[in-house]
């Protein structure tokens, strides 16, 4: 066999049941949970936001912006656990919506700070936002939301 063709199966591999541990890898897998609820909790939480033309990420850096980070777009990006791109993407669109400027810094990469018009679409997504945290926790019957964050905070930590 050549390096360029990929391996052919044998025989006793073929078919449904040749593979019985992927069951229990899509049961297991942290990887694949996260990224199911990741995409369910975007969808109520942008759905309550989207009278404002927000979306949860954007909401996200808005906050982080109104609460001090004077910071650089890298290490914000790290603190929000975005990849360096998609916050450039999403400041970009933040700033043509006018909700963030330029903020003076020591030079040493981009800062921004809110504008008055970004100060009040973030006023305004507040109680949205409290509204749909209100509705996710009352779907967790039985289950308490302070230990969830608790063991998604775990989850985080041991990917690192």
């Amino acid at each position: 066999m050549s390096a360029s063709q990929p391996p052919q199966p044998s025989p006793q591999s073929e078919g449904p049941s040749a593979l019985p541990e992927l069951e229990a890898i899509g049961k297991a897998c942290f990887a694949l949970h996260a990224r199911m609820t990741a995409r369910l909790l975007s969808r109520a939480y942008e759905a309550a936001l989207r009278p404002l033309g927000l979306k949860i990420p954007q909401f996200g850096i808005l906050g982080s912006i109104a609460h001090g980070a004077m910071v650089s777009e890298t290490a914000l990006a790290d603190s929000l656990g975005l990849e360096r791109t998609t916050l450039v993407r999403n400041l970009k669109t933040l700033s043509d919506k006018g909700w963030i400027e330029p903020a003076p810094g020591d030079g040493r990469g981009q800062r921004h700070r809110l504008s008055p018009a970004g100060q009040a679409v973030l006023e305004a997504a507040i109680p949205l936002w409290e509204q749909a945290q209100r509705e996710v926790e009352g779907r967790l019957v039985g289950q308490s939301p302070d230990e969830i964050r608790s063991a998604m905070r775990a989850l985080r930590k041991a990917a690192r």
